[in-house]
């Protein structure tokens, strides 16, 4: 039997139940996987989508609040993953953060695409603020990010919120608020700063 089938116009490997019953590299770190996804090892990316497949759909579905449209979005981070993973260098942070980022990337596109096909008005149709911030709270990437959220200001926060876990533009996001565009990136970056001096330990203990 193969090690994988192929999905995707074959580009990808996609784990089967008898592989997954025969894993290899599980005790591997994930930057280690990673490196050799890079150069085309089908073992290490069927572990890497072991490991991701469940959080990279989680993470979709909470943002884009429509499961085929999630499950969709997952299937382009792990072709991004197989095709791009050359790119990955490891001194430059954990493989953790670059999936974790691919696949945040990903969805925002996905959000954008949707607003852009049903010409959502922004002031009327998308979900409650406080419904928002909550979601991304929850979508957030570990304990560590959560609670550096939580320390923003709650215009800080807001204004974050929109623009990595909604897609929003920094435009969207004045006219959505009500207030002048220069007053949006201000907050977002003290926020982004803020967010960037809590998470400074985190992110040296990813690259030590």
């Amino acid at each position: 039997m193969a090690a994988c089938e192929m999905h995707r116009n074959s580009l990808v490997p996609r784990p089967t139940a008898h592989t997954m019953a025969h894993r290899e590299g599980q005790g591997e770190t994930e930057d280690a996987l990673l490196v050799r996804v890079g150069k085309k090892d089908s073992q290490a990316f069927e572990t890497i989508y072991d490991r991701y497949g469940g959080g990279v759909f989680s993470l979709a579905v909470k943002m884009l609040r429509d499961r085929q449209a999630a499950e969709e979005v997952a299937q382009e981070v792990f072709l991004a993953i197989w095709r791009g993973a050359r790119d990955f260098d490891p001194a430059r942070g954990s493989a953790r953060s670059w999936i974790l980022s691919l696949a945040h990337h990903k969805s925002v596109d996905a959000v954008r695409r949707q607003r852009l096909r049903t010409a959502e008005p922004l002031s009327d149709t998308m979900i409650a603020d406080t419904d928002v911030a909550r979601d991304a709270l929850r979508v957030a990437a570990g304990a560590e990010v959560k609670q550096a959220l939580a320390s923003l200001s709650d215009a800080q926060r807001e204004a974050i919120v929109f623009a990595y876990y909604g897609g929003y533009t920094q435009q969207e996001i004045a006219k959505r608020l009500g207030v002048p565009l220069g007053t949006v990136k201000t907050r977002m970056r003290d926020g982004m700063l803020r967010l960037r001096t809590a998470l400074e330990p985190q992110v040296k203990g990813t690259e030590s």
